[in-house]
């Protein structure tokens, strides 16, 4: 499946997957962006960091085979197999980039709008009962299986 198939199949979880690759890229930059600021913000910008490399592992499942991890952080990543509680992660990701406001304006907020776009897709998919169905592109569909 090409990914404008992957994009007309009208499955939310495919929405939320790639604007969780988009989260990657916004959250790793942002991050690093504010965490020359003084003060409260070098906290919610270090947390901006953290939730990049997260959200790697959450959306490119490919990585967990390749990459030396510990059974404990892999456990944890697997928890994260449904539309539901991908949403609840985002959602939280999001909610602590909001709260960033109450540091000091700066463009967190950026990361906050995109993370809750992500995970109100990831809850659209649940509420429409669609499964969860991972990008091929991103090593979803039996991707990591093939390579081992």
């Amino acid at each position: 499946m090409t990914i404008a198939e992957e994009f007309r199949s009208r499955n939310f979880s495919i929405y939320g997957q790639w604007t969780g690759v988009l989260c990657i890229f916004l959250c790793f930059a942002l991050g690093i962006a504010n965490i020359f600021h003084l003060g409260f913000l070098i906290f919610f910008s270090i947390v901006c960091l953290v939730s990049a490399f997260i959200i790697i592992f959450i959306e490119v499942p490919l990585l967990l085979r390749i990459c030396p991890t510990s059974a404990k952080f892999d456990n944890f990543i697997r928890r994260f197999t449904t539309n539901y509680m991908r949403a609840a992660i985002y959602g939280i990701m999001s909610l602590i980039q909001w709260l960033s406001i109450l540091a000091g304006t700066s463009s967190l907020i950026a990361a906050a709008v995109v993370l809750l776009l992500a995970g109100l897709f990831y809850a659209l998919a649940g509420l429409k009962n669609q499964e969860f169905v991972g990008s091929k592109t991103l090593g979803g569909q039996g991707v990591a299986q093939m390579i081992v």
